[in-house]
């Protein structure tokens, strides 16, 4: 700060502060605070209230149609009952079902009873409600409940009376919760709970046989992500997603360092700045282009039809294409060339500070080049390495557009998929902010360990800006 007000002035330094600080509370701090708010409150759906209006509405339901069912004519044999988002078409000795989500499904009547309808099937006390960690548990042995349910084959005067009933019990069994829900915290680890959750895994014996011969199976059964019990096998879905996420991002800025060093190496210290200048341009003019672009382009090349298929049939190599949407080394290649700039300048930025006299009088020392590399460009590119890799790795396992678009859906899932699935797939917000939370925490200490190994301070980035 003084050394702000010093070149600046107090005026100035004040207002840059201010900026720091509003930026910081605004596009950090406050977007953080808002996921974590999500993320510690239960679904709506989730909650015991929810589960027991929906049970409400199901009986209600089972009764409107039940009795236009009654006033049907006797000569049609049923009346067509319109379905919420579809319209019934009336067919004689056919009633139309209203089902959740659409269409309504005409079924043959059954006597005195009744055709199949999805609501007064559901329509029933022991209704199971949501719990983490496996277990069960039902509406009328929580609370209290009689056990009611609407059975086909009782006459549908009685059918009416019981779904009656159930709609009672339960609405008032809804208004008692959500009192209860108001009083309570509100606040819920439940979330959280989810991306631990170990969910069963149906597989024939031959299947699971051939499954766990697998590596990356032998894996996570030693990190306890797979197992099985009682004869089944169960697997931590989010974490394997998260952890194998975090595998390929690693990788991925391992694969952009091997590829980036040596060009920045080559740009900094062993090209002519003249020349340097034109190398640079090389690596900056195709991000010239829209980032979605320049991924779908890609497209074109690895496509079953595209250039290096297309190539390499004309040559007679192959005589099938190469599924390279399917192999997670193209995934890791666009990616590195996607953010391939993150990499070079921070590390072309300090090894430019490095006086080449050292390395001539270390080659004139008899130092070989990977000597030369390990005592003298590599601590002193140290600094740019980590920032580099730093910025590498969170894009990279912040990405979405490279891994859905590459893959197409042909490739395990990336981290940031599943949690676009939890918001805008299946409507579960906060289980997907508790999924994002947890996963900006893991990387955050992911990069607090890289930078306590290279023995890397945050004053230290600051040599990358000189």
């Amino acid at each position: 700060m003084n050394g702000l007000v010093r070149s600046f002035g107090r005026a100035l330094a004040t207002v840059f502060v201010g900026a720091v600080v509003i930026w910081a509370v605004v596009l950090i701090v406050a977007p953080q605070l808002t996921m974590m708010e999500r993320a510690l409150t239960a679904p709506k759906r989730a909650l015991d209230s929810s589960v027991a209006a929906s049970l409400s509405r199901d009986a209600q339901t089972c009764v409107s149609v039940l009795k236009t069912k009654g006033d049907a004519p006797a000569a049609s044999g049923g009346m067509a009952v319109p379905s919420p988002n579809a319209m019934a078409v009336p067919s004689p000795n056919v009633m139309a079902v209203p089902s959740i989500g659409g269409m309504a499904v005409p079924t043959a009547q059954s006597g005195a009873g009744r055709g199949y309808i999805l609501q007064c099937d559901r329509a029933d006390t022991h209704r199971q409600v949501v719990r983490t960690g496996g277990e069960k548990a039902y509406l009328d042995t929580l609370y209290d409940l009689p056990r009611l349910a609407v059975q086909d084959s009782d006459p549908v005067e009685a059918q009416i009376a019981t779904a009656q009933e159930i709609a009672a019990l339960a609405d008032a069994l809804a208004d008692r919760l959500r009192l209860e829900e108001a009083r309570g915290p509100g606040l819920t680890t439940r979330n959280f709970a989810a991306l631990t959750q170990a969910v069963l895994i149906p597989m024939t014996p031959e299947t699971r046989a051939i499954e766990a011969r697998q590596p990356s199976n032998i894996l996570f059964g030693l990190m306890g992500l797979r197992f099985e019990h009682d004869g089944e096998v169960y697997a931590r879905i989010g974490l394997i997603t998260l952890v194998r996420t975090l595998l390929f991002a690693v990788c991925a800025t391992a694969l952009a360092l091997v590829l980036c060093y040596p060009i920045a190496y080559k740009v900094a210290l062993a090209t002519k700045p003249e020349r340097a200048v034109w190398l640079f341009l090389g690596l900056v003019i195709p991000y010239a282009i829209v980032e979605l672009m320049r991924v779908y382009a890609w497209t074109t090349i690895i496509d079953n039809r595209g250039l290096i298929n297309d190539m390499l049939i004309w040559l007679g190599a192959i005589s099938e294409p190469i599924q390279f949407k399917r192999m997670p080394g193209t995934t890791f290649l666009v990616i590195v060339y996607t953010y391939v700039l993150f990499m070079v300048f921070p590390m072309f930025n300090v090894m430019s500070t490095l006086d080449r006299n050292q390395i001539e009088a270390a080659h004139d020392l008899g130092a070989s080049t990977w000597r030369v590399h390990a005592r003298i460009v590599i601590p002193h590119a140290k600094p740019g390495i980590a920032v580099g890799c730093i910025a590498t790795f969170m894009l990279a396992a912040g990405a979405f557009s490279v891994p859905r678009i590459i893959s197409r859906g042909l490739q395990s899932e990336w981290f940031s998929q599943t949690i676009y699935n939890k918001f805008f797939e299946s409507e579960n917000s906060n289980v997907g902010a508790a999924y994002s939370f947890a996963y900006t925490l893991v990387c955050f200490a992911l990069v607090a360990l890289f930078m306590w190994i290279m023995r890397t301070r945050l004053k230290d980035f600051a040599r990358v800006q000189s």
